[in-house]
């Protein structure tokens, strides 16, 4: 099979296709074409690369030829040189306003078609040029934004583990109360609850956010986090600043993150858990005594999902709830400790908790 570039060449003037065939054999495979109907039938059997259309033909003349062209996903991408002969404005705009790379005057002489078919072909061999640069380029983009990511996560799989080898119930802790924001956030998405800030989250970023929520436990001294027993006041005063120096650590990160960037939503999220999740709906709940709805929604969810964990966790100084007993407790702060909408999301997936639960 010949690679030379192929060219149709359509008019219903035997003449001018038998000279512009002659002038373009040397150098192309030339199929000539007396119609519309004609070209049709060539290009069910051959790929073409480029089109010469006349415009003035009987039954189908040029313009809605090359209609049916363009609407065609098999033949909208072939060049159309257009050969007429008058051109004025009108005609000039409605040639190239329907798709036409380039048009011709007739008659036209041998050097000239040569040269215009030449250029056409070194146009779309620049075109391609740059359209795999630029296909080069955005692979390269999609690839530097995996890494990214991957680099992300890792640095966030390091961070939750070394939290957890400074605190073993943290370690596990945190592995749970992923999968139970996860089960509320679906609860939540399927009975439309807080649906407009629900739908406004990037999910993904949201759940691997969670990790970080107990962050600020990195900074808090071996012999108030590791205590067996229960904490003194001065201590419990200590331990609850973990959340504000999570909410420092991550400030610390957003300052050097270009603001817009999805590290930045991703960054949001997890200081709204870091700094919130210990707050209460009645206001008693710390560091910034946050009230209702003035709590960010993300620490009114936390707060749920960490106290489960807790509550049937086993502690040198406690032991275990059962699933029961932490959901009965759950349920008594409806509308004090807890969002009462979020604990009755809670009461809807409890089996779903439980499952969580039993499987760790």
């Amino acid at each position: 099979m010949s690679d030379r570039r192929k060219i149709i060449l359509v008019d219903d003037s035997p003449v001018n296709l038998k000279i512009g065939s002659k002038m373009l054999i040397k150098d192309y495979d030339v199929f000539t074409a007396p119609s519309a109907g004609k070209l049709f039938q060539i290009l069910e059997k051959v790929k073409v690369d480029l089109i010469l259309l006349d415009i003035s033909m009987p039954v189908m003349d040029g313009y809605e030829t090359i209609k049916i062209l363009k609407a065609n996903e098999r033949t909208r991408d072939i060049p159309v040189i257009f050969l007429t002969s008058e051109i004025g404005p009108e005609c000039e705009a409605e040639c190239l306003a329907l798709g036409a790379a380039d048009y011709m005057l007739k008659p036209y002489s041998c050097q000239l078609l040569f040269r215009r078919v030449e250029t056409q072909f070194r146009l779309e061999s620049h075109g391609k040029i740059v359209s795999e640069y630029e296909e080069k380029l955005r692979r390269m983009e999609r690839e530097k934004t995996k890494a990214l990511e991957e680099l992300q996560w890792n640095i966030l799989r390091t961070v939750t583990e070394l939290v957890a080898r400074r605190d073993e119930v943290t370690g596990g802790h945190t592995d749970r109360t992923h999968k139970y924001v996860e089960v509320l956030l679906d609860v939540l998405a399927k009975n439309n609850i807080y649906q407009d800030v629900v739908q406004s989250w990037e999910r993904q970023f949201l759940l691997q956010s969670t990790r970080l929520y107990d962050l600020g436990k990195v900074s808090i001294k071996d012999q108030i986090l590791l205590k067996p027993g229960k904490l003194t006041d001065e201590e419990y005063a200590e331990m609850k600043r973990h959340t504000l120096l999570g909410v420092k650590i991550i400030e610390d990160i957003e300052a050097d993150i270009q603001k817009g960037s999805a590290e930045t939503d991703f960054l949001r999220h997890a200081k709204a858990f870091a700094g919130s999740h210990h707050e209460r709906w009645d206001g008693s709940g710390y560091p910034y005594g946050l009230k209702g709805y003035n709590i960010p929604l993300q620490g009114r969810i936390m707060a749920i999902a960490d106290v489960y964990a807790a509550l049937i966790a086993e502690r040198p100084y406690k032991k275990a709830c059962t699933h029961e007993e932490a959901a009965r407790i759950i349920a008594q702060g409806k509308g004090t400790h807890f969002d009462p909408a979020l604990v009755d999301i809670f009461i809807a997936a409890s089996d779903e908790f439980q499952n969580i639960a039993k499987a760790d």
